[in-house]
């Protein structure tokens, strides 16, 4: 009797999820799991997100300045894993060695789109899906019910008929990811600069770079791996930075090769094709590319002002997922950066799910914003600036999220192999992933229940 009335309780809601990237899978997979009617929109022809590799970029807008673009992934053909495969599956769904496949630790881009495609099938994602569906706008059905039982108007567009089709969710779940808008710095002369300058977001292949000098303006994670796969191609590369006190993998990889340089900041871009550098030095160059990072966009989000992205910040959001005033029918998976991705997306999409379906509730509206407003405080006082407000570096942070679903806490060995990546990316940029000195840390992870528990029956699905 008494479950009778649990499950009387339990609210089933009508939820579109947009897009089918990592966070987006799991999203649709937890809200299916809690009893949700679960809608994917995808404007791709597949899942995947960033991980849905597109050669084809010529028709995109080379800086990234249009509203829409066209091209969502910003994947380059030479990409590979920063992190290893063992942190990154799912809680109960391991990225585990495929024979015939790319068995590497650090494996290329394609082997992590192949391991979402295994994810979808094993857990039967697809029939949720819409693909090559546009979401263009969503929007509150009656903004009087803000705080109360909002629904949500859902217009998408079919990218091969045209057709424009308009729904009424009850909850939406924005996972569109956030590697797609090219950020872009404020330099003087960008606008009468004759040559081309590009956003990293469409750069795919070293080719098209032969015997070219290349400026590449900034040296995050892209910036180095572009620069790394341009050596080989490019007359001279010229690396410019904001700070000059370097990673020893850095240095030793800018030492190593007599066609790259150093440079300070850029002062100002001149038609004739000069690039000048704060320090007064200058380059002629061929092409820039700016390696810039991205900003948070939702072009089809309208919520009257309530959310807004202000110097990449996406506010108010309570623990970076729900707006008080619009939660929990509307919310946010996958905003967090410099976290072990999937652990905090599946977190995440538990929580959204119980949240709907009545299982938990959130805390008042003031104690949500006084939350916010604490952090926000926080971030301050540590000197972060307010465009890094949802870059976490924090695992106790992760934990401590996962607590408001009892999800499980991050293991040590995953905790262990992320941060050795990230000292050995700094010590030895160009051969990180292919060292082999974690030997004793690698059989903690491959004994723990994360791998073992995996149901033997299918094993010639899954091969370690």
């Amino acid at each position: 009797m008494a479950a009778t009335m649990v499950r009387e309780r339990i609210q089933s809601k009508h939820v579109c999820v947009v897009g089918a990237g990592p966070s987006g899978l799991v999203a649709a997979r937890e809200l299916r799991k809690e009893g949700h009617s679960v809608v994917v929109m995808e404007q791709n022809h597949d899942i995947g997100g960033q991980w849905l590799y597109e050669p084809k970029v010529e028709g995109e807008d080379a800086l990234g300045k249009s509203t829409f673009l066209k091209v969502h992934s910003s994947m380059y053909d030479s990409l590979r894993l920063f992190s290893p495969r063992e942190i990154m599956g799912f809680s109960d769904f391991p990225f585990v060695v495929k024979k015939g496949r790319d068995m590497r630790r650090f494996p290329g881009h394609r082997e992590l789109l192949l391991y979402l495609q295994d994810f979808c099938e094993w857990f039967g994602l697809r029939e949720m899906m819409r693909f090559k569906t546009r979401v263009e706008y969503v929007g509150m059905l009656d903004s009087d019910q803000v705080g109360r039982d909002l629904k949500w108007v859902v217009k998408s567009r079919d990218m091969e008929s045209e057709k424009v089709l308009e729904e009424v969710f009850d909850a939406v779940v924005v996972a569109t990811g956030h590697y797609s808008k090219p950020r872009l710095p404020s330099i003087k002369g960008m606008d009468v600069w004759k040559r081309k300058q590009m956003h990293s977001h469409i750069y795919r292949v070293p080719e098209p770079f032969r015997q070219e000098v290349v400026v590449i303006v900034g040296n995050s994670h892209s910036g180095e791996d572009i620069s790394i796969g341009l050596v080989d191609v490019a007359k001279e590369i010229h690396l410019s930075v904001k700070s000059l006190d370097l990673s020893e993998g850095l240095s030793k990889f800018i030492s190593k090769y007599h066609n790259l340089h150093l440079h300070s900041q850029i002062e100002s871009l001149h038609e004739d094709g000069r690039v000048v550098f704060v320090d007064g030095s200058w380059v002629m160059a061929d092409t820039i590319i700016y390696c810039t990072g991205y900003s948070y966009s939702f072009p089809f989000l309208d919520t009257k002002g309530i959310v807004v992205v202000d110097d990449n910040r996406v506010g108010p959001l309570y623990e970076h997922t729900f707006p008080p005033l619009l939660a929990p029918s509307l919310s946010f998976v996958g905003i967090p950066r410099k976290i072990i991705a999937f652990p905090f997306f599946e977190s995440q999409a538990i929580w959204i799910a119980q949240l709907l379906s009545g299982k938990k509730t959130l805390p008042s509206f003031h104690d949500m914003m006084r939350s916010i407003e604490d952090f926000y405080r926080s971030r301050e006082i540590a000197g972060i600036p307010k465009r890094y407000t949802h870059e976490l570096a924090d695992f106790e942070y992760c934990d401590k999220y996962g607590d408001n679903v009892g999800f499980p806490h991050l293991e040590e060995w995953r905790k262990g192999l992320c941060v050795s990546a990230v000292l050995k990316a700094m010590a030895n940029l160009e051969t990180f992933r292919d060292s082999g000195d974690e030997d004793e840390l690698l059989q903690v992870a491959l004994q723990s229940p994360h791998f073992t528990q995996f149901p033997q029956s299918p094993s010639q699905h899954f091969t370690t």
